[in-house]
């Protein structure tokens, strides 16, 4: 692993770069996930939810990351659903129904197995039989739509706002597409640190953990470090909110060329992770 500014880089990635420019490497189709930007507001502003994955994670082991993961086929089941309907997530997603509430299921279900915060008409998920509930969505013996309707709950996709989108390069070995949301944490509700896929967890303002990632005391993949960049602006978790529908919503992905001896690596829109890999890396 090559670490930059706090970025993470996989030793992989020059010669799976080198085998997708020659045409004998086929890229890995993305599964689609989504992940949370769970938020409230402190005196000094809004902070972020993070956690940070355990080193032995396949996917971002040791990196900062938000609760997410991704979308589950059963994500597609019917759930009490209040705010926003399904085709207007749609619209906003650029898919179709089906699998825009897949999206909404999967941030909404990750968000608790992952933080212990569920996005639905409730007010506090601590106890026994919620961490019950919870291990069975984590270990796959029930669904997010059992799960609520068990529980005679509704899904609130009216308390998530789409952020950003986006895909895992080509060249890495597992793809995701991505949607990013920021949502508040619910009134009564509280972050804990449950996670299984997580050796610790903060709350930090985006701009403090922006800046240990600057310091290199941390490392985050580049949707992380950009998200936080984009988030350190806002006074409030209300102004957060009220961006959020201008948002653009155009994927993300990076582009690997070659040049001479070296890989030139560069996202879209986001020049600060431009990296060029030669042979003395």
């Amino acid at each position: 692993m090559t670490t930059t500014n706090g970025q993470w880089f996989p030793p992989s990635w020059p010669d799976r770069i080198r085998a997708l420019a020659a045409g004998t490497l086929e890229p890995v189709t993305p599964r689609r996930a989504a992940t949370v930007m769970l938020l409230r507001d402190t005196p000094a502003g809004p902070a972020v939810h993070l956690l940070r994955r355990r080193a032995s994670m396949a996917f971002a082991g040791g990196a900062y990351a938000y609760p997410g993961g991704g979308v589950d086929p059963r994500d597609e089941r019917n759930v009490g659903w209040a705010g926003p309907s399904p085709a207007h997530w749609a619209a906003r997603l650029g898919v179709d129904p089906a699998p825009a509430q897949a999206i909404v299921c999967a941030a909404v279900r990750e968000t608790f197995e992952e933080s212990g915060v569920l996005l639905a008409d409730v007010a506090d998920t601590t106890g026994d039989d919620w961490e019950a509930g919870r291990c069975a969505l984590v270990s796959h013996e029930l669904s997010l739509a059992d799960f609520l309707t068990r529980r005679d709950l509704t899904l609130r996709s009216d308390l998530l706002a789409p952020w950003a989108r986006w895909i895992t390069p080509e060249f890495e070995e597992r793809r995701y597409d991505t949607w990013f949301f920021v949502a508040a944490l619910p009134p009564g509700q509280r972050a804990r640190d449950v996670s299984g896929e997580a050796d610790h967890t903060v709350w930090l303002r985006p701009a403090e953990a922006a800046a240990r990632y600057d310091r290199g005391e941390v490392r985050m993949l580049p949707p992380t470090i950009a998200t936080l960049r984009q988030l350190a602006s806002y006074a409030t978790v209300a102004d957060v909110l009220a961006a959020a529908p201008g948002r653009d919503l155009s994927p993300v992905l990076a582009h690997a060329a070659l040049d001479g001896g070296q890989i030139v690596l560069t996202w879209p829109g986001h020049e600060e992770f431009t990296k060029r890999i030669g042979a003395a890396e």
